[in-house]
């Protein structure tokens, strides 16, 4: 549980901040360890006061560049409400944990009535989340997106008895 916070001066009383948070999992972990983290996620949200609007797995995806060795990841994405320090707790149990390889919070509204937001969120979504998720399928690239000089003849001598035009 989180120590009590002094709230901003900004802060109303019984209003909450408005949070979304994205973080990659390595693309090896086995389903029921994507489903601990996502535990202890959902009950740092729930000790704190804090209300889960939606959770959301995007799957394994590739990413633009290679992190901690890995160039996939399995992507979770939540949208919640929480007051002040409670991404803070959030993202520190992130970093302690070994599977997740990035994460990203944003504030997305300040002072907002928690009454205003209807929760998608059940625990048959929280269930469904812990899973791999679809993976996403390697695009193709073509000779013109690569860039490469595409040349017929290079192709025709690397086939074995394919006719060159060559007098023999």
């Amino acid at each position: 549980m989180l120590e009590a916070r002094p709230s901003a001066s900004r802060d109303i009383p019984g209003r909450k901040r408005h949070y979304e948070t994205v973080y990659i999992l390595r693309p090896d972990l086995p389903d029921d360890a994507a489903a601990a983290i996502n535990a202890k996620i959902r009950k740092i949200i729930e000790e704190n006061s804090g209300i889960i609007l939606k959770l959301e797995n995007w799957g394994k995806r590739r990413m633009a560049y290679e992190v901690k060795k890995q160039r996939k990841g399995t992507y979770l994405f939540w949208s919640y409400l929480g007051s002040a320090g409670l991404t803070e707790e959030i993202e520190r149990n992130l970093k302690l944990a070994d599977a997740c390889i990035r994460f990203y919070t944003v504030k997305q509204a300040e002072n907002v009535d928690p009454k205003s937001f209807e929760a998608s969120f059940n625990d048959e979504i929280f269930s469904a989340a812990g899973t791999g998720g679809v993976e996403e399928p390697e695009p193709v690239v073509t000779h013109e997106e690569r860039g490469d000089d595409y040349d017929s003849d290079v192709i025709m001598n690397d086939i074995p008895g394919a006719d060159r035009g060559e007098d023999n």
